[in-house]
């Protein structure tokens, strides 16, 4: 039976999980603390006050046989709403977990995919140069290549309503903006003529230099400030606008520079509020960064054959467990047992039979090279560390 549309089997997840480990280990460097919420809530929880925005739109919506309307989460950010409640404050709070959006499957975009979401309730500008320093962090230890690409929804609103753009033509007009990066100009200007606002491109194609003319810039300097503390370097894009409408100050995403065909974003955030209070976060793409990642899947594996002498076997197996390295039994024809080992690229066999038995040495076998030797058991931690 396939799969359906936009979902997937994955066999080897082994990667994936280095990845998250690295992920999930800078989250609690920076005191970040884990949290679990429902994949499945009420539809109208979900939808909350933007049913208008796009990944809202998307949402895969269901009916349980109470004919409760019900909905999968398309993201993390607004379950915030009911566990950030009487928290101290600053809440800072991680997860990662899938997430389901009833959309167009196109290139690396799936309809169900893992995030890996941190955010910040209670905070300032100071909390998001931590933000940005923490995905910095995260993309150089998976080795990715990167760029940091930021703006500020208030200059956004500032520009636009000195424009005359205003009302629900503005939300539309910025939604259109935020494509500089995906459509020709020639097409964003078309469909920015359909609510008469193509004169504001030219606005966005100046310097960084001509913003500092607006109130809303002093953000956008200081954010950048900061962020040299951090040694972080950011990319101001003035277009840069974010498709959910909730975000009412800085904005980022990041994006590979690395030549990988990955050209969608790895990593977005920004600033909204949580019941009243100022927040921040990011949310990284498990399934692009697996793609980009540049980390080790390595892990040691043994495997044992045993001919006959299976107490053994399970002794010196559960040595090896005790010691941090994978370990199972092979009890069938050892013909079988290295085809298993092969098919698996498990790099070391150990044979215990009643010779190594009576030697009190075990013999191991390194699939790669084949080469063979005999080791006393009481070497054998010595041999593990040593060996790959």
């Amino acid at each position: 039976m396939e799969t359906i549309k936009g979902f997937r089997d994955i066999e080897n997840a082994s990667k994936r999980r280095v990845i998250v480990d690295v992920i999930e280990n800078v989250f609690k460097l920076y005191n970040f603390q884990a949290v679990e919420t429902p994949i499945i809530e009420n539809e109208k929880f979900v939808v909350g006050d933007n049913p208008s925005d796009e990944a809202v739109s998307d949402v895969f919506k269901l009916q349980d046989k109470g004919k409760r309307k019900l909905a999968l989460r398309y993201e993390f950010t607004f379950q915030l709403k009911r566990i950030a409640k009487n928290k101290k404050l600053p809440f800072k709070r991680y997860q990662i977990g899938k997430v389901f959006r009833d959309e167009p499957v196109t290139g690396n975009r799936w309809r169900e995919f893992t995030q890996c979401d941190a955010d910040i309730v209670g905070c300032g500008l100071k909390d998001e140069s931590e933000i940005l320093k923490l995905i910095s962090d995260i993309m150089n230890k998976l080795g990715i290549k990167f760029v940091i690409n930021f703006n500020n929804r208030k200059l956004l609103n500032e520009i636009l309503e000195g424009e005359g753009v205003s009302g629900k033509d503005k939300v539309l007009v910025i939604k259109e903006i935020d494509k500089l990066d995906k459509l020709s100009e020639k097409e964003v200007r078309a469909n920015l003529k359909k609510f008469g606002a193509e004169k504001v491109l030219k606005i966005f194609k100046e310097k960084e230099s001509y913003f500092k003319k607006y109130k809303s810039y002093s953000e956008i300097k200081d954010l950048k400030d900061i962020c040299k503390l951090y040694g972080v370097k950011i990319n101001f894009q003035p277009f840069l606008a974010r498709g959910l409408s909730y975000y009412n100050g800085s904005i980022f995403e990041v994006k590979t520079l690395s030549k990988s065909g990955v050209k969608e974003t790895i990593a977005a955030g920004g600033s909204y509020m949580v019941n009243g209070v100022q927040s921040c976060g990011i949310s990284f793409g498990l399934d692009r960064l697996e793609l980009l990642a540049k980390v080790s899947e390595e892990y040691k594996k043994v495997l044992i054959i045993s001919f006959n002498q299976d107490k053994k076997a399970i002794e010196v197996c559960e040595k090896i467990r005790e010691l941090g390295v994978g370990c199972s039994v092979s009890y069938g024809k050892p013909g079988k047992a290295m085809d298993y080992a092969n098919s698996y690229n498990i790099p070391l066999v150990i044979f215990i039979g009643e010779d190594e038995i009576k030697k009190k040495k075990i013999k191991v076998r390194e699939m790669n090279s084949g080469k063979e030797s005999f080791i006393l058991e009481s070497k054998l931690e010595d041999f593990l560390g040593k060996f790959g």
